[in-house]
């Protein structure tokens, strides 16, 4: 498999790269899959016996926003600190390698592409990002940068400041499509969506290949995305990067492991 992986990477004409949350645990990052991964990662959160769906919910921003940036907040803080493992390095590679068109489609809010050194305007965050903010109301459209510095006691999961919308002076939340979400504003990812449509367009009639990694079933959302482009032409090509849950229909590639350790074996065969 790993060689007609490789061979499909030495072809392509356009990568998209469809990234879910397995793609950060290789940098460190913690792995929510399940409850149990959750709390081993805030054990405070166990304590109140809090699943991942229901802190990452905006009604604590509305009931107790101390406590709903405690949560995001400190996730803020270890995205900032984290450095893009590899692999992120292995992939501009391939793209620098064979000049082909690229596009970033994740469901990851914790801005690596960017980090790693991707160009934003190749980047879809189909579920928003924590490095921007937006009001809680919204009283307004506006979605702007995330410069707050956040001070976390992390024994109660509190943050010590609470952003504030510029225009009203109302709790801001982060730009995250979050579980029961009702004020999500989607223009950025809106605009981030048209310009994937536009290099899609743009792409007809070349060679593909999807390259999706650690994108799981509990959140379909990247599985679905890189499938729908598996059915579009004889041409496209998804390699499917996962430990877990590798497995998808012929002619498409299944590499049951995690993303660094697959892109790493692909690029032992891919070469200089």
């Amino acid at each position: 498999m790993f060689q007609a992986a490789a061979d499909a990477i030495r072809q392509a004409q356009a990568f998209i790269i469809t990234a879910g949350a397995g793609m950060g645990v290789d940098s460190g990052l913690p792995d929510f899959r399940g409850t149990s991964g959750f709390w081993q990662a805030y054990p405070p959160y166990a304590k109140r016996g809090l699943s991942f769906a229901e802190a990452a919910n905006p009604l604590h921003f509305q009931r107790d926003p101390s406590f709903g940036w405690g949560f995001y907040g400190h996730r803020c803080n270890l995205y900032r600190s984290t450095i893009p493992h590899e692999g992120f390095h292995i992939l501009q590679h391939w793209i620098r390698r064979t000049g082909a068109g690229h596009f970033i489609v994740t469901s990851n809010v914790d801005g690596q592409f960017q980090k790693a050194g991707f160009d934003e305007a190749n980047i879809l965050e189909v579920h928003g990002s924590i490095h921007h903010l937006q009001c809680l109301e919204p009283c307004c459209d506006s979605i702007w940068p995330n410069d707050e510095t956040f001070d976390i006691d992390t024994q109660a999961m509190r943050s010590r400041s609470i952003p504030r919308c510029p225009r009203c002076g109302s709790v801001s939340r982060p730009n995250i499509l979050m579980f029961g979400d009702w004020s999500w504003l989607s223009g950025r990812t809106d605009c981030q969506q048209a310009r994937f449509q536009g290099f899609l367009d743009m792409m007809q009639g070349k060679r593909w290949v999807v390259i999706e990694l650690g994108a799981g079933t509990t959140i379909p959302t990247i599985r679905a995305t890189s499938e729908r482009l598996g059915q579009r032409l004889d041409s496209v090509r998804v390699i499917r990067i996962n430990p877990r849950e590798a497995d998808i229909r012929h002619p498409h590639l299944s590499l049951p492991c995690n993303a660094l350790e697959g892109l790493r074996h692909i690029d032992r065969v891919v070469g200089d």
